[in-house]
């Protein structure tokens, strides 16, 4: 796990350590050192930690005049024990709204294991969102993930499944991954309607 680096071919448009608006500014990296950890194995010290024992984030990019922002992952989604979403929610998502981020793409193909509690921290968000007239994509979480998701409804909250499951989203620049999922859920709640 510790040559899993966040996605970095898209830091000449965007550096969430340089961004002030950003939960992760002025934020320093160690490229010597590994300190951080999902259980016992280490991780690439380019990982966020925002207060979860078992997961970490990276923001890729964040465009606060269009509302977007792209969130990948690593480790273990666990509610269960440590609360996850509370803290993903408090200390990274409530900070981006706030600069006025109300789309997010959260690439999960690293997220190992979801372990759930209770959706009210989902509920929260997904409310913020839609007064935003904004949404929450999955792009590439792992089948067992969605459906451990699915199994208590969550997909409720989220744009997932489809396209969005084996998207080539490095092929992508940023701006052009977020229009394209745009274009997605745009045709999914059409189809709705």
């Amino acid at each position: 796990m510790h040559a899993l680096e966040p996605y970095y071919a898209w830091r000449n448009h965007y550096i969430a350590s340089d961004d002030p608006q950003s939960p992760f500014y002025n934020r320093v990296y160690n490229e010597f050192a590994y300190h951080l950890k999902v259980y016992d194995h280490y991780i690439h010290p380019q990982w966020d930690e925002f207060g979860s024992q078992t997961l970490y984030t990276k923001v890729l990019y964040a465009d606060y005049d269009e509302g977007y922002a792209v969130l990948e992952f690593i480790g273990e989604w666990n509610d269960c024990l440590f609360n996850d979403i509370m803290l993903l929610k408090r200390e990274v998502i409530d900070p981006l709204m706030e600069g006025g981020i109300s789309k997010f793409v959260l690439i999960g193909e690293n997220v190992l294991n979801f372990h759930h509690s209770d959706d009210a921290y989902y509920e929260e968000w997904f409310d913020e969102v839609m007064d935003a007239d904004g949404w929450i994509a999955l792009l590439n979480f792992r089948e067992h993930v969605l459906a451990d998701m699915q199994a208590i409804d969550l997909d409720s909250y989220f744009v997932l499944g489809g396209e969005l499951n084996e998207m080539g989203w490095r092929t992508f620049t940023p701006e052009q991954l977020c229009r394209r999922i745009d274009d997605c859920v745009e045709h999914r709640w059409g189809l709705l309607n």
